[in-house]
């Protein structure tokens, strides 16, 4: 026998030997009654095993508590980052327990934005956000029994998911300002600003017709209990809202696109909740086709005095079709110059691109929320339905100038990928965000006083300039001017709302709730990131600072905030 026959001989025994002990072992598939007995029988990626997959859906379900099943829920999220070491570690095979999942979330790098000095850059520009979607994913981390990555963690978007009860405006103008500064909770040499936009509130008598389009993710990466069975029990609550003036439509895509309900009166509600009850996952995910066939579809039923929606529900996974994040934009941005607004909706873990949502929602006059349980799913398409889902204005800017006087340097706390040119305040071709009726924006700014030092970096005087020269209002009290700049939703020409903020000497503990709430789901956020500005804070101080702040509380979300708060000092201290 010659080395090459050999060598053959000596590849097929060893073949054989594999394939006869893997016949034996009890991840093979054993034929009882004509059906497999295989532990695990994965048809997609991402996929739980049955155990996990329960306890998710009690979650799903909000019978689950993170305290009972936290150990299941370590097990899990530490398997999203290392299932192919622990499949390595058994011989290369996974049983029923030992899931494998390759975790291929998505989040943006958010870098902190920093100090300025007012003598240099008086102006703060940046587009309104009414984005949520970030405090709900860092529960679900939380949850999980795992600490958020930093680019989830987006601190305008934790504190905008709450509710101030800021007062409506009372003038006939879309928004009311509300501003308040006191001592900063981490840095008492430092103020704190907190300005709040609150917008006007429309009754569900004065709700106008709504024209939606629900593009639905149907692709194989949504088949789990916290992904499409989720998103079909939000979608029956949203529609068991509307009425006859009210039309709907459903467009669902995989590996490829399809109209399967055409624009129904709202209160046929049978014949649109039989449609949704019909989808099923499978196929691979071509959003781009789907959000062309939704936008057409929501054009050719277009009501110039109603709501035209497309509200895109998805894991972001997009992986046919148009698949470039930038070509998605751009579909986008030109879609949006036709009148219809979009709301994406987030769900699932494992694969979640969020940065694509986030995106999507920004360039197409919308709003990005992330849904991880039932709870959640009612406060988005039902308590909030209307400023979820009607703009009272459209392309929103805040410019904020601070008075040398009285203000030698600030810094805003979050907004990171909201910030803009100054020159872009005044320039109605640039884009921003929308308000819905109801909604509130609130942004925060840690102030450094006339006198004390600015950690901006140091900057070589000017051979050429001297110090501009101040006017007699800089000689006030007055801290700062708040602006804002708004279209109505069918405008292209923007309106001007300017308000004073006065000098105050509060200390912390004589500031309001609100702002003592906001404080501490600032500092919370800056704690889960690491920041470098974080001065003092910890996690008592937030609880401390929330706790006093319990009183004006629908629905239990301050409390939550205060059990999620003490979840993510376990797992900072761990």
């Amino acid at each position: 026998m010659n080395n090459q026959s050999g060598r053959w001989l000596h590849n097929l025994v060893l073949s054989l030997i594999v394939v006869f002990s893997f016949a034996c072992s009890p991840y093979a598939t054993r034929e009882e009654g004509g059906e497999s007995n295989r532990p695990v029988d994965r048809t997609e990626p991402g996929e739980p095993s049955p155990r996990i997959a329960q306890e998710e859906q009690a979650r799903t379900e909000g019978d689950y508590s993170p305290d009972i099943a936290r150990d299941t829920d370590r097990r899990r999220n530490q398997n999203l980052v290392t299932g192919v070491a622990d499949a390595q570690s058994t011989g290369g095979v996974a049983g029923a327990d030992d899931e494998i999942i390759h975790n291929t979330e998505a989040y943006d790098h958010v870098p902190e934005n920093q100090f300025f000095e007012v003598a240099q850059q008086p102006l703060s520009t940046f587009s309104a956000d009414v984005d949520t979607a970030s405090y709900s994913i860092v529960r679900r981390f939380l949850n999980n029994g795992s600490l958020p990555p930093a680019g989830a963690v987006r601190i305008e978007e934790m504190i905008n998911y709450f509710n101030y009860s800021y007062s409506p405006p009372a003038d006939g103008k879309p928004f009311a300002v509300h501003t308040e500064l006191a001592e900063c909770p981490w840095n008492p040499e430092h103020k704190f600003l907190h300005v709040g936009i609150q917008g006007r509130v429309i009754d569900a008598e004065q709700m106008p017709p709504r024209n939606l389009v629900f593009l639905l993710d149907v692709s194989g990466s949504m088949n789990s209990s916290n992904k499409l069975p989720l998103l079909k029990r939000g979608m029956r609550m949203l529609v068991e809202q509307l009425n006859a003036n009210d039309r709907v439509a459903i467009v669902v895509y995989a590996g490829a696109s399809g109209l399967v309900l055409p624009p129904t009166a709202g209160n046929d509600q049978q014949r649109i909740l039989e449609a949704m009850d019909k989808l099923q996952a499978g196929g691979s995910t071509n959003g781009g086709a789907g959000i062309e066939l939704a936008y057409r579809t929501a054009r050719e039923n277009f009501h110039p005095q109603g709501i035209n929606r497309v509200i895109l529900a998805t894991d972001g996974d997009f992986n046919v079709g148009t698949t470039n994040q930038s070509d998605l934009v751009e579909m986008i941005e030109r879609e949006r110059e036709s009148g219809v607004f979009l709301t994406v909706l987030g769900f699932g873990s494992g694969n979640l691109k969020d940065s694509t949502m986030e995106k999507l929602a920004d360039q197409g006059n919308g709003n990005y929320a992330y849904i991880d349980n039932v709870s959640e799913a009612r406060k988005v398409l039902v308590t909030e339905a209307g400023s979820t889902l009607v703009a009272i204005a459209k392309d929103v800017k805040l410019q904020i100038e601070f008075n040398p006087n009285r203000v030698s340097g600030y810094r805003l706390i979050g907004y990171e990928n909201r910030v803009m040119r100054n020159e872009d305040f005044n320039d109605d071709t640039k884009d921003a965000g929308e308000i819905g009726a109801g909604h509130s924006v609130t942004a925060l700014y840690e102030i450094v006083p006339v006198g004390a030092k600015v950690n901006s970096g140091d900057v070589d005087a000017l051979r050429y300039q001297q110090e501009r020269e101040t006017t007699d209002a800089a000689a006030g009290n007055e801290v700062a001017l708040v602006k804002i700049r708004y279209k109505h939703p069918d405008g292209d020409t923007s309106q001007l709302l300017s308000y004073p903020v006065l000098d105050s000497q509060t200390d912390i503990t004589q500031a309001s709730d609100n702002f003592r709430f906001s404080a501490a789901v600032a500092a919370y956020g800056m704690l889960l990131r690491d920041s470098e500005h974080s001065g003092t804070a910890t996690f008592e101080m937030v609880k401390d600072l929330a706790r006093g702040a319990l009183e004006n509380d629908p629905g239990g979300y301050r409390a939550e905030f205060l059990r999620l708060t003490s979840m993510a000092a376990d797992l900072k201290s761990e």
